[in-house]
Order: C-alpha cells, then structure tokens, then sequence
C-alpha cells in the first residue's frame, strides 16, 4: 500500500496558551499598523473630511452641515480618520488572521490561501469604491429631493459619519460573499449543487441583509441587496471552478 505525501504531511499542533500568545501577537500587529496609520493620518483629517463629504455636497449642491454636540468638532474628525486607518489597513489585518490560521492548513490549502486572501482584499475595497462612487451619489441625491415646508435638510456632522460609515462596511463586507461561499465549499459544510437550490432563499435573504445592514431607505438597501445575490452567482461559479478540484485533490490516493 502506498501513501501520498499529503496522507502523511502532519499538521502543528500547538497548546491553547500558545494559541493565544500567538493570537495576541496577531492583535498586537494589527492594532500597531492601525494606530501608525492614524498618526500619520491626523494632519491630514480636513482632506479625510472634504474626500468623506464630497458625495453629499456633489449629489445635493448648496446643502450645509451642521455640528449638534458639544464635543462633535474634536471628535468627529478623530473618528473619521481612525475608521479610514481601520480600512486602509486591511491588508494587514486579513494577512495577519491568514497567518493566525495557516499552521492549521495544508500544504494545498495554503497554495490557494494566498490568492484568497489577494482577492479578500480586493473585493473589500470594491465594495467600499461602489459604495462611495454609486450609492452615496444616489441615495444624497433621493435624500436632497425630499422637501418639507419650514425644515430645510441640514445633516448632522456626527449623523453624518455614523450613516456613511454603517454603508461601506455593509458594502465592504458584502462584497466578501463569493470568498465565503467558496470557503464553505472547500470546509465541507455545504456543496455547489446545495447553492444552486438555495438561489430562491438567497435572493429573498439579501434584501433582507440589505434592511438590516443599511439604513431605512430603499436605494441602499436595493443597492446592497442586488450586488450581494450577484455575488453569490460569483461564488457558486468559483466553487465549480476550484471547489471540487480542491476536493478531489484531498482525497489520498491509497491503493
């Protein structure tokens, strides 16, 4: 009887304390990339601002925001340029959860780690480029149509933030679908041909992730929804395309 090489590889097992020393580590890296990235962020928060602002005042011309609390001119700018820290180091904090789960990978697995985690983070920052270059024009533009007698639109700063920051990373992580369904594929917990027959349900659910996700208003939630079911189609595609391969390669070949 013979046995392939990836029958006998063996993986690391470790102890939980050196489970958590090493995912502390992880959150340690993390935590220093986002905190450097917001310190040489600071002195630019203004630009952070007027590049954050730009959909609102482009879609509805003439609008002024307002400040309501007390603390909100500090604040607000702090916060704004810490969640644009947060996004931009993703990158490091998706290589940094790879790293935390790579010992525990095959030899196999981790030759389409990579390229998963390449397209995690590609995706991610397509969600959040629709985000900002679709839905804000749209929904600042729906929102700067309505007129009520006597109560001009004038946005809270802090509302503001708050609103465009819930959307794009509803988007952002939205856009992950197709690298999750086929990680659900590749773990076993579910199979294309189950996908398919899930479409009907898929397609109810994302509209109801979009109500969830999104504010209550009907372009961003149709907006989040539609490209969520489109991405799940991607998904099923990449899980016939790598998704059996991957599991016919993990059958050992024993004779």
């Amino acid at each position: 009887m013979s046995v392939t090489a990836e029958s006998e590889e063996v993986l690391a097992e470790g102890t939980l304390l050196s489970h958590l020393v090493e995912l502390r580590s992880r959150l340690v890296k993390i935590s220093a990339a986002v905190i450097v990235l917001f310190a040489a962020l600071i002195p630019f928060n203004q630009d952070i601002y007027e590049a954050v602002s730009a959909p609102l005042f482009a879609a509805s011309p003439g609008v002024e925001m307002i400040i309501t609390g007390m603390a909100a001119p500090l604040l607000v700018p702090f916060k704004l340029t810490f969640i644009v820290a947060l996004f931009l180091a993703m990158p490091v904090v998706l290589y940094q959860v790879w790293a935390f789960v790579a010992p525990g990978l095959y030899k196999k697995e981790k030759h389409f780690a990579f390229p998963l985690l390449a397209s995690s983070i590609v995706l991610f920052y397509a969600g959040i480029a629709f985000a900002y270059f679709i839905v804000f024009p749209l929904v600042f533009g729906f929102f700067g149509s309505i007129e009520i007698d006597g109560a001009p639109w004038t946005p809270d700063i802090a509302s503001y933030l708050d609103f465009i920051i819930s959307i794009v990373l509803a988007f952002g992580v939205a856009f992950e679908v197709p690298i999750a369904t086929l990680l659900l594929v590749w773990a076993g917990l579910t199979t294309t041909e189950t996908l398919v027959k899930a479409r009907p349900y898929v397609f109810l659910m994302a509209f109801v992730v979009g109500m969830l996700l999104t504010p209550p208003d009907v372009i961003s939630q149709t907006l989040l929804a539609i490209p969520v079911y489109l991405l799940y189609e991607a998904g099923i595609l990449m899980s016939r395309l790598f998704g059996k391969k991957t599991a016919d390669q993990a059958e050992p070949g024993e004779s």
